[in-house]
């Protein structure tokens, strides 16, 4: 048995090979969101209200079926309510910033919460960064400002969406610290279900008020129905039930497949091309995201 393994074994990390593809197939399932979002003739927040509407009756399902007993607490249901809001708002910055840059570009600034949370936690605890944690910020801002440099190269406008996505970053770190805190007492389906249901409106307000088309045209349903299975249902589905057999460095690296997924896709279907410089600065961020991810006892996931 090598170090590795015997590490895995101490933290009670039992990992099998469906587990890995688990793993591997809920980050290619999430991959495919952008692709999904621009595949659909609805405005980009609209389509984010149906990735989350329409799963709605299978997650009240789970969550009924895994229910304990007793009432919801209210400061909790509050707290859910909170995070829904700030994942609406995540996906809304996010789901914009996807039909403005490149799709690579979108998918590893989305997952910037990663890094955003990491500074979060030491301002709270008031405390200097580590060797580790200061590398991750170093390679977060490089890799950053290498992407989002060539990214104006291109147009004003793909450096727009380059920061609509970074924001949809600082948005879903908010979103997670309230989530986080309201799994430790709800079951994994009733926060998704609550979370979808506070953040559904929002997104159909926002859309109305945006004068979205909220209803899909020309393009049918399909895009938007395959957006939800993929990325709510399938993606997120997968992902929870691997999580917790991986150690932090795994899933940081498993992450990483959602980027390179994402910016295939660009290439084959919409003709984006990567420079030397640009896949430079991708792995600096990826980079920054994995060190982001080992340096905090609980991984972070796109969702």
């Amino acid at each position: 048995m090598n170090e590795a393994t015997s590490a895995a074994d101490k933290n009670g990390f039992q990992a099998n090979a469906w587990h890995f593809a688990a793993l591997l197939g809920g980050n290619a399932a999430l991959a495919l969101g952008p692709w999904l979002v621009r595949l659909a003739d609805t405005g980009p927040v609209s389509a984010a209200f149906w990735r989350l509407f329409l799963p709605i009756p299978l997650l009240a399902l789970l969550a009924w079926r895994g229910r304990e007993p007793g009432r919801l607490d209210r400061r909790i249901v509050a707290m859910v309510i909170v995070a829904g809001v700030f994942f609406a708002l995540d996906l809304a910055s996010w789901h914009i910033g996807i039909e403005r840059t490149r799709l690579g570009n979108a998918t590893l600034f989305g997952n910037s919460g990663s890094v955003i949370l990491m500074i979060w936690g030491l301002v709270a605890l008031r405390r200097a960064p580590s060797a580790r944690e200061a590398a991750a910020v170093a390679a977060a801002v490089a890799g950053g400002a290498i992407l989002l440099g060539e990214s104006l190269d291109i147009s004003p406008e793909t450096l727009v969406g380059d920061l609509f996505c970074l924001l949809a970053g600082l948005f879903y770190a908010f979103y997670l610290l309230p989530a986080q805190k309201a799994r430790a007492t709800l079951g994994q389906w009733s926060v998704l279900l609550l979370v979808c249901l506070a953040a559904a409106p929002v997104l159909f307000g926002i859309a109305v008020a945006a004068g979205e088309r909220v209803v899909p045209g020309a393009a049918g349903w399909g895009p938007v129905i395959a957006l939800a299975i993929s990325s709510q249902l399938i993606g997120q589905g997968l992902l929870v039930y691997s999580l917790k057999h991986f150690a932090p460095l795994i899933i940081g690296m498993a992450l990483l497949t959602q980027p390179a997924i994402a910016a295939s896709v660009g290439w084959l279907a919409f003709g984006e091309t990567l420079s030397p410089l640009d896949m430079i600065g991708m792995a600096l961020v990826g980079g920054a995201l994995i060190l982001a991810r080992t340096a905090k006892p609980a991984p972070i996931v796109r969702s």
